[in-house]
């Protein structure tokens, strides 16, 4: 006789960051029990990027039906690059995403709308970016002071966590280069650079 297949229950899971040590959690942790938040995952460290102990061991836990609380955006993500990318990744994985300040709801059409808004915004952010860089570089050019791209220095950390998280199918390639800052050709040369010292 089969047995019974085990039933799969949806939890609700908080991320909680502060930039340092020092600094008290207790508020963001009152809020969670209010709202009901079951797992709780907690960075004391910067948000200037998504390379964070608890926030990667977070995103490698949540599972399709979950929902993931944060008491406002910039917990979170400091940066919209950032917050797409992560909620991307979450939404194709069936993992809901609520942002308490916000009111940011990914099931809601209110939720979504906001984030069209913030998507809106990093686009724009990114085309004035380069336009500044090319403006840059053709001033350096007339000055005779450019030569050429600086290499890219990825974190070895950083870039190991990313790759770990690709492979065991957590996150996309996609994600994992706007992670690292870097383009495919450079992203794909740099895996097999490293699976070739892995496998050596």
């Amino acid at each position: 006789m089969a047995s019974p297949s085990k039933e799969v229950f949806a939890v609700k899971v908080g991320y909680i960051r502060v930039s340092t040590a020092e600094q008290n959690t207790a508020r963001q942790e009152i809020l969670m029990k209010e709202l009901g938040v079951e797992k709780i995952f907690i960075d004391k460290c910067s948000g200037k990027n998504a390379n964070r102990p608890k926030l990667i061991e977070m995103l490698s836990f949540v599972r399709e039906g979950d929902t993931v609380v944060v008491s406002e955006i910039s917990r979170f993500a400091r940066n919209t690059k950032d917050l797409l990318t992560m909620i991307d990744n979450l939404t194709k994985r069936g993992v809901q995403f609520e942002s308490q300040k916000e009111k940011i709801d990914t099931t809601t059409p209110a939720g979504q709308f906001m984030l069209t808004i913030f998507a809106a915004v990093s686009q724009l952010e990114r085309e004035y970016i380069l336009a500044r860089q090319k403006e840059g570089i053709e001033a350096k050019k007339a000055r005779g002071e450019y030569k050429g791209r600086t290499p890219i220095d990825v974190d070895k950390v950083q870039f190991e966590q990313e790759y770990k998280l690709l492979k065991s199918g957590q996150i996309t390639a996609t994600t994992a280069m706007a992670h690292l800052g870097l383009k495919p050709n450079t992203f794909y040369r740099r895996v097999k650079e490293y699976e070739s010292k892995q496998n050596g």
